[in-house]
């Protein structure tokens, strides 16, 4: 083959070209660090390292979607545990109500405090979270949580039973949110009779029934009540039957059958925690009826403690009653709420470990990615030498060629 100038000027021109190329591209890596540029370096690599990106960005939304979780169950749990600090207040304040040597006035000025807890109470039952939603509204959030209905004078929950869920990573949903029913509807209310009022017959004229020992009555209720809808009229009504004399007996029945039976002195009969005062005492029948059992939020119990306080008619019984049932029912809400606050802390346990878990995966997939595209330093550096070297070497034999004439082996 016959070499031509123009061919070997081509050919020198070539090789620099490409070595100026190759120069440039390993400069552009160890500038970038990655060993890919494009994905026709390493079409496998890109396509993988491509997987482990949306993983990674997936990872940073996860991140950002537990921040927000956290947020919000923090605020909850505060708001939570304001509300608890004022039940406490208005359960030693409903305690002190019962000092025997208070006056009108001093009821009084105790329902002034209880009305400024509830309120405080209601502002923190309504509260919101950043971005304006109630936060125990459920999956209604733009409703406010609770009002007071002038039609019966009682506070209504306006939301729903749902709760609002963040994934936080693959897989997982963590609630965000506790709604109302949850939190402060399901509070039992104190198991009572239907009336204190007791139904005489025969020789007795009148009868008064009261709880004075919760705990004893509360287990004969939950043992004898009927709860089924079906039952007959009267299923949870029993029947004292009294026999005047020495001493004066007495025997309980329900549907005909006799349950319990004792003897009692005076005019007063105790049986399973219930204090029955009858008048005269003779032979006769008192009647009485389970209460079914209720449940009530906070906000009502403490209307009705607020009413017999502030009540001057009120007989000393019923103002007791009163103050009994204002007292297990706040327990039984402050129990509630330290229940939600036990879910809410689980919860915030379960983001911490996530946020490891994601945290770990995220240091896992850079690193494969980086193995995939990233660039060793060391054999890059050692890389654009070689390029340089070889560009030089073109360079100069470029400038040899070019020298070259026939004239010089004339």
């Amino acid at each position: 083959m016959r070499l031509s100038n123009n061919l070997m000027y081509q050919n020198s021109v070539n090789s620099i070209l490409n070595n100026q190329q190759n120069v440039n591209k390993a400069q552009e890596q160890v500038n970038t660090q990655k060993r890919v540029l494009t994905a026709s370096d390493d079409p496998s690599a890109t396509a993988r390292a491509l997987l482990y990106t949306d993983r990674i960005q997936a990872n940073e939304q996860y991140s950002k979607n537990i921040t927000m979780l956290t947020s919000r169950l923090n605020t909850q749990e505060s708001v939570l545990e304001n509300i608890k600090g004022s039940l406490e207040k208005a359960h030693t304040l409903a305690i002190q109500a019962g000092n025997g040597v208070y006056t009108d006035i001093d009821r009084e000025g105790i329902a002034e405090e209880i009305k400024s807890i509830q309120s405080s109470v209601l502002d923190l039952m309504n509260a919101k979270t950043e971005d304006g939603k109630y936060i125990f509204s459920g999956y209604q959030d733009n409703t406010q949580t609770y009002s007071l209905d002038s039609s019966t004078g009682k506070y209504v929950y306006g939301g729903d039973q749902g709760q609002h869920k963040i994934k936080v990573a693959e897989g997982v949903e963590i609630k965000s949110s506790d709604n109302g029913v949850d939190t402060f509807e399901k509070v039992n209310a104190r198991l009572d009779v239907a009336s204190n009022d007791g139904v005489a017959s025969g020789g007795i004229t009148s009868a008064k029934v009261y709880v004075r020992e919760q705990a004893q009555f509360d287990s004969f209720h939950k043992a004898n009540y009927n709860a089924d809808p079906a039952a007959a009229v009267g299923a949870n009504t029993f029947n004292i039957i009294t026999t005047a004399g020495t001493p004066n007996t007495y025997q309980v029945e329900q549907g005909g059958s006799v349950i319990s039976s004792g003897s009692f002195e005076g005019s007063q009969i105790k049986f399973a925690g219930l204090e029955i005062d009858i008048s005269p005492v003779a032979n006769g029948q008192i009647d009485f009826t389970l209460e079914a059992p209720q449940k009530e939020n906070i906000l009502n119990t403490l209307n009705d403690l607020i009413a017999g306080l502030t009540d001057p008619t009120i007989s000393q019984e019923d103002y007791e009653q009163v103050l009994a049932a204002a007292m297990i029912q706040i327990d039984n809400s402050k129990n509630q709420v330290s229940l939600t606050q036990a879910g809410l802390g689980g919860r915030l346990n379960t983001a911490e470990k996530i946020t490891q878990s994601n945290s770990d995966l995220d240091v896992n997939n850079k690193s494969s990615r980086a193995d995939l595209i990233e660039l060793d330093m060391a054999e890059a550096i050692t890389e654009l030498t070689k390029q340089e070297t070889a560009l030089q070497a073109s360079q100069a034999t470029f400038g040899r060629l070019a020298k070259l004439s026939l004239f010089d082996y004339l």
